[in-house]
């Protein structure tokens, strides 16, 4: 005589995670890059002043609403892109393309968000100058973060939001 043995559902299908710790999740990825780059961006251009915590802290949430959306418009773009051009390639060279192109691409952003928050448009020159100051102090440190996050943290973050 054969035994019917029944699975637990709970040992055959994988918890899923809740949405609310996947949103956490991003905003303190968000919050940590976006928070330290503003910083090194607001510090360039404008030192260290009594208002420079205000100072930061508005570039910081003006660079976030502004990136959010361009990002992700920027991120769909790219990956179609990439994966054109680049078919035959492995998805780490893919990764590593297109991490370089978007930390360059949100940096301009946020770089452009931070001088028009802490200079103003005018002298124009004083603009473009803090701009591009504050993109070339904080560049090597945004292409380090994108590529240590596309290939360490951004296949581990795929399969979290996926669960």
């Amino acid at each position: 005589m054969s035994t019917s043995v029944s699975a637990n559902p709970e040992m055959v299908e994988p918890k899923k995670t809740p949405v609310i710790y996947k949103i956490l999740v991003m905003i303190s990825i968000i919050a940590l890059i976006g928070g330290t780059l503003t910083g090194i961006m607001t510090y360039v251009n404008v030192g260290v002043t009594e208002r420079f915590y205000a100072d930061w802290f508005t570039s910081f949430i003006s660079a976030v609403l502004v990136m959010a959306p361009i990002g992700f418009v920027m991120m769909t773009l790219m990956h179609k892109l990439v994966n054109k051009l680049l078919p035959t390639s492995s998805e780490l060279k893919r990764n590593l393309v297109i991490s370089v192109f978007m930390a360059l691409t949100m940096e301009s952003v946020m770089a452009f968000v931070t001088a028009t928050n802490n200079i103003g448009y005018a002298d124009m020159r004083l603009f473009l100058n803090g701009w591009a100051e504050g993109l070339l102090a904080a560049l090597p440190i945004g292409l380090t973060i994108m590529l240590i996050m596309s290939v360490t943290v951004k296949p581990k973050l795929e399969r979290f939001l996926k669960s």
